[in-house]
């Protein structure tokens, strides 16, 4: 024991005080979102659970009904949407490959009519939006059920019967088959050539979720394409591999800006069955699916996992934090979202009740934050359930953890070149509005043109960074029709602002910003220099498609205020011409394992 002279307690008494300012003090930034995080859903078209709502609707009818759900799912914060476009070896896009899938038209092989085709309006409409689209494909899926006269004439088991195997009343491709995998790599790869997409995207079925009394009939291929001499389950698992490797190889030989990532079950393999497993007494994808997920990481071969974690906290032989963890260690260097089971909360099931919590949603994205760097969002099943906004969760993302536009987290293996900035970004300062007006990125070192802009607002007394979503007023995607311009309506007559604006790629690289500073005062015309840059090499032929001419403009609202940041960077010159202007007026474990 030791005693503390009057000085020493009045000293220890200051710490105290000055530690518990540090805890009640902290700045605000610390429950602010991140600004670079995924924020996804899933949009199933299988049995019409998401889109279209009936197979009976009109072109136009499913047009508006996609727009609505866009639109709905940008208030919520969406960033991301994961398409489900090949649901059965049918097509929601014109293909010569696989017939039109019924879930669009009605019958499987009947085109839409008046003819269109989707898959070009939902990727332009998403981008519109400042959302990724990401093609999502169920690559063994052959049919739903096996009365095969039901198939359209294109459906490629009327010419090659032989590639498919029966099982729970289904028809599946057989992944022992190098010509199946041969064929799956060419449909994917058809869509990859054709269309703007983001992103190839599957989800947890490999081989078929076992049902007991069930046999895999795929002895033949088994037999006669095991050169390695290989135990059954390790050649199942090998099948899947190959086929996840010549895809990725594919997909980045033909644009190497299109991600590739998987939504595998949510269970590698469990802690008593192998060391490396998680803490949990589940399923297993690695035996049950033959879908070994920790390879395609360790190999490079996805881009990211998204597993689906659609257990609760305290589900005892799941738990969510238990895997987040898991998953999060052995990321491997690659993105990691997480899948959330957003239809869980309209459940009545009594097997997992603590998502009858409204809180249980919202506690799972903020675990997911405690990973900063492991971590990089969040994607829901479904888009349906999000819009029910069950337990007014769906709120809970609008108005808090997603309050704050994001953008989409980088991928440096892919791309780690930033665009460079916009030029002759000039404001307007006129009555009711501030307007400014910009010109296009010139083209990057690397071919790359900007995909987007990006304009943060700062009043006078802040010192400004582009590191704070609070201050993100617009996201700009240039769209055909009008210039690059944003008017900025929601500023105050005789405040100062300082607006910086950036440029962003494809793959979501960020411009050092270009900036102008108002001095409150209408009637003036404010031009901003680019900042200083080094030359660059001359570059090759663009590496991604040519920008559209004639862009649009697209605001992201939720403007806030909030205290001033620091860590500036060091700002571009500024020069101020003034010159008078004339003022403007199913079950859980339905769909665990089966129905999507």
């Amino acid at each position: 024991m030791f005693s503390l002279s009057g000085a020493g307690r009045r000293v220890l008494s200051l710490l105290l005080i000055a530690g518990l300012l540090a805890i009640f003090c902290r700045p605000a930034t610390a429950d602010v979102p991140p600004k670079r995080e995924l924020r996804g859903v899933w949009i199933a078209t299988v049995e019409n659970i998401d889109w279209p709502s009936a197979r009976n609707l009109t072109p136009e009818q499913q047009r508006r009904e996609y727009i609505r759900m866009l639109d709905a799912q940008q208030r919520t914060g969406i960033n991301a949407v994961f398409v489900q476009v090949r649901p059965a070896s049918d097509a929601f896009y014109q293909s010569s490959l696989e017939p039109w899938s019924k879930w669009l038209t009605g019958t499987q092989g009947k085109a839409p009519s008046p003819a269109y085709d989707p898959l070009p309006f939902m990727i332009e409409e998403a981008h519109a939006r400042g959302m990724e689209f990401h093609a999502w494909f169920n690559p063994y899926r052959g049919s739903t059920d096996t009365l095969t006269r039901r198939l359209a004439p294109l459906h490629p088991f009327r010419q090659h019967p032989e590639w498919f195997l029966r099982y729970s009343g289904k028809l599946l491709y057989n992944p022992g088959l190098p010509e199946v995998r041969q064929y799956i790599n060419r449909v994917i790869l058809d869509v990859v050539r054709r269309y703007d997409i983001d992103g190839v995207h599957f989800d947890d079925y490999f081989y078929p979720y076992p049902e007991a009394g069930k046999v895999i009939q795929d002895e033949a291929a088994f037999a006669r394409h095991n050169p390695d001499g290989l135990k059954l389950p390790d050649w199942r698992r090998q099948n899947v591999n190959i086929l996840i490797r010549d895809l990725h190889d594919s997909i980045q030989s033909t644009k190497r800006w299109v991600k590739f990532g998987i939504s595998p079950f949510g269970v590698w393999r469990n802690q008593a069955t192998d060391p490396n497993g998680s803490a949990t007494r589940a399923f297993q994808g690695y035996d049950g699916l033959y879908a070994d997920a920790l390879e395609w990481v360790r190999k490079g071969w996805v881009d990211y996992l998204l597993p689906q974690l659609y257990w609760s906290s305290t589900f005892r032989l799941a738990q969510y934090p238990v895997l987040v963890e898991w998953w999060a260690r052995n990321a491997n260097g690659r993105h990691l979202y997480i899948g959330h089971g957003a239809y869980r909360m309209s459940e009545s099931t009594k097997a997992d009740t603590t998502w009858r919590n409204p809180r249980e949603l919202p506690r799972q994205v903020r675990l997911n934050r405690t990973f900063p760097t492991e971590v990089g969002g969040s994607v829901f099943f479904s888009s349906k359930s999000l819009l029910a906004n069950a337990l007014h969760t769906t709120d809970s993302l609008r108005q808090n953890l997603f309050r704050y536009p994001a953008l989409v987290p980088t991928m440096p293996w892919l791309d780690a070149v930033p665009p460079r900035p916009a030029q002759n970004l000039t404001l307007t300062a006129a009555l009711p509005a501030n307007t400014l007006t910009w010109q296009p990125s010139p083209i990057a070192s690397d071919g790359d043109l900007a995909a987007y802009y990006v304009l943060y607002r700062f009043e006078g007394d802040e010192t400004p960074t582009p590191n704070d979503p609070r201050r993100i007023l617009a996201v700009i995607r240039p769209r055909t029709g009008t210039g690059l311009a944003f008017t900025d309506t929601t500023a105050r007559p005789g405040q100062t602002y300082a607006y910086y604006l950036t440029a962003v790629d494809r793959l979501h690289n960020e411009s050092r910003p270009v900036s102008v500073r108002t001095t409150g005062r209408t009637g003036e015309i404010i031009l901003a220099q680019a900042p200083a840059e080094t030359p660059a090499a001359t570059p090759t032929a663009p590496a991604t498609p040519p920008a559209t001419t004639s862009p649009v403009t697209v605001p992201a609202p939720r403007p806030a205020a909030s205290p001033p940041v620091a860590n500036r960077p060091a700002a571009s010159a500024v020069t101020k011409i003034k010159t008078k202007t004339k003022p403007k007026k199913k079950g859980f474990f339905r769909r665990l394992f089966g129905g999507r």
